[in-house]
């Protein structure tokens, strides 16, 4: 595998488990909403309503989406950092930045076009204050390590 497959993996992979982990411990606490039920609202993107249905099932498929979804985001912020060095050279505030932009294109490009069924009630300001933080802090800012890791990596060779 080559290195720059390795450092989208590995951001990837530690947004995702940082950003999951998160959304299972944060809507356990709030509304005590049992972990499958999280997994399975990642699949309903792709199936709608029809993912509460299947059990560990459509839980699978959403864990996969998860981490899929994760990756091209560490994708894309490694792409931009090797044009824009100031992505890794201000690392903690790219991070930050990036998880807003995460945070809003999810919320209000990704999700209204997916098949999620719409809320009965719109989102508290509350919950959203906690949705972007728990972006920020677990995709945003780990990527941006990660790719800094990364980076100053490789000119120590």
């Amino acid at each position: 595998m080559n290195r720059h497959a390795r450092v989208v993996l590995q951001a990837g992979a530690l947004a995702g488990t940082l950003d999951l982990t998160a959304a299972i411990v944060v809507s356990w606490l709030r509304a005590n909403v049992a972990p499958i039920r999280i997994m399975q609202s990642i699949a309903a993107g792709l199936l709608g309503q029809a993912s509460y249905d299947d059990g560990w099932g459509t839980a699978a498929l959403g864990v996969g989406l998860h981490f899929m979804i994760a990756t091209s985001w560490a994708a894309i912020f490694y792409a931009a950092s090797q044009r824009i060095r100031v992505l890794v050279s201000q690392w903690p505030i790219a991070g930050l930045v990036y998880g807003i932009g995460v945070y809003l294109f999810m919320n209000f490009v990704v999700l209204p076009l997916s098949a999620f069924p719409p809320p009965r009630n719109p989102p508290t300001l509350t919950s959203r204050a906690i949705g972007m933080t728990i972006i920020m802090l677990c995709i945003g800012l780990p990527i941006a390590w990660v790719v800094r890791r990364a980076s100053v990596g490789l000119h120590r060779r």
